[in-house]
């Protein structure tokens, strides 16, 4: 059994948006503020990410169309390095960092559901796990099912989000006057270096997710147009909703009020709602959470899907549903590995210990476009490439000069997979759909 193309341009574009647009969009942009001290420097390290996310952008449409099948990274850093590195980004995936988002995502969005609604307190403890059960049986019950419900919830969320800028300055709340002088840095900045680096690395975080579209690459119909289109319009929606909202948020609440990045989304919303200002915060944030949710729990478990298929994984994880065509046994991992994380509350020192191994392999993924038997031809190679790599190894050593011993120790958890390796014959050939290079954007 096959997987089928189900899956259209909007619910593409909703998987590159949903998981970039998530907590951090009510959360970064405030923190970012305040360290930098200066609306033009928050402008330009928004700016600065989203050359990169687009150069990144770019690259993975490239590979996805040349290699239009479930897995993503998997299926790049296999063909480009083989079956030992691109284990291992599976087993970083499978492992730790899927689950340990999807866990950080639910619990994030407790409190904020205990803003809207008096829970007891048994509920409260489960509710991040009964988030997670029901979109586990969200993305199990089939793929049309799944993307419906994603791309709604995230063109839902961009909306509201456009809706919340809008009202900002047509109620009068807002005023450009808080925004001036662009240039001139607040008293009680950060240094100017230990902030731009650490307004960058908060900038990466926060557009963290727009390659998930490329996992999804066996179920989206007709990948050669809807890949390349889903890649960058997703990116420049994202560069253009943070910068709206951050501009939004500043024109609001001055930067020299902000008291903190959490206490920040309760002062935005007083001032626009009044009393009411909580709930309906509270509201947008949910909903921009769980849009990231419904992303990630969809493309996540196509890469363990395509390392059983290649032989590189338990086969039972490679099998689909004989109903519903999702691959469910993938799906159950993937829920079951956050769960597991969710009940050790270990999701917060995973994503630190992880996050410099997920850059590199950003980076290794990309350069797999220089090892390709066929060139590409293309208007942005290899400019794009080039790009991002310089961006990724900045970023990359930015984390280690910032964290060097969780950043090691992820190298470590990462390398340890290899031990697992052993177990699995990664020998199968490459399935990829032959592709013309006429079809590469």
């Amino acid at each position: 059994m096959e997987q089928r193309r189900q899956i259209g341009l909007a619910a593409a574009i909703a998987v590159v948006t949903g998981e970039s647009i998530a907590l951090g969009i009510f959360l970064t942009p405030a923190a970012m503020a305040k360290s930098l001290g200066s609306p033009a420097l928050l402008a330009a390290v928004w700016c600065g990410m989203a050359v990169m996310a687009f150069s990144g952008a770019l690259c993975y449409a490239g590979l996805a169309i040349r290699y239009p099948q479930a897995g993503g990274e998997y299926i790049y850093l296999r063909e480009g390095y083989g079956s030992r590195v691109a284990f291992l980004y599976g087993w970083m995936s499978a492992a730790v960092v899927d689950p340990g988002i999807a866990a950080a995502l639910a619990v994030g969005a407790t409190p904020y559901v205990e803003t809207l609604v008096n829970l007891p307190p048994l509920i409260s403890t489960l509710l991040p796990a009964i988030i997670l059960l029901v979109l586990c049986g969200i993305n199990y019950a089939g793929t049309r099912l799944s993307s419906g419900v994603m791309a709604t919830a995230n063109l839902l969320k961009i909306a509201v989000l456009v809706a919340l800028v809008a009202w900002a300055w047509l109620s009068g709340h807002a005023s450009s006057a808080n925004l001036l002088p662009l240039t001139v840095r607040r008293p009680g900045s950060d240094a100017l270096f230990a902030a731009v680096a650490g307004s960058t690395i908060n900038a990466f975080f926060s557009f963290g997710g727009w390659w998930e579209a490329g996992k999804l690459a066996g179920e989206i119909r007709n990948p050669q147009r809807n890949l390349p289109l889903a890649f960058t319009c997703g990116v420049l929606l994202v560069t253009i909703v943070y910068l709206l909202v951050s501009a939004a948020f500043l024109s609001v609440v001055p930067l020299q009020h902000i008291a903190s990045n959490t206490a920040f989304v309760a002062q935005f919303g007083e001032a626009l709602f009044g009393a009411a200002g909580g709930k309906v915060l509270s509201v947008c944030v949910l909903l921009s959470v769980i849009g990231g949710l419904l992303a990630l729990t969809m493309a996540a478990p196509r890469v363990y899907y395509a390392m059983a298929k290649d032989g590189a994984f338990f086969s039972v994880f490679g099998r689909l549903h004989p109903r519903f065509g999702t691959p469910a046994n993938s799906i159950l991992l993937q829920t079951c590995m956050a769960l597991l994380i969710l009940l050790f509350g270990a999701f917060d020192r995973i994503l630190a210990y992880i996050i410099f191994s997920a850059v590199c392999f950003l980076a290794l993924s990309v350069s797999t476009l220089f090892r390709l038997k066929t060139p590409v031809r293309r208007w942005w190679y290899p400019v794009a490439p080039i790009v991002f790599l310089l961006c990724a190894a900045i970023i990359a050593f930015l984390i280690l000069m910032h964290s060097p011993v969780p950043a090691l120790i992820g190298v470590c958890v990462v390398l340890a997979g290899g031990l697992f390796q052993r177990r699995f014959s990664t020998g199968r050939a490459s399935q990829a759909d032959p592709v013309t290079e006429s079809s590469l954007p």
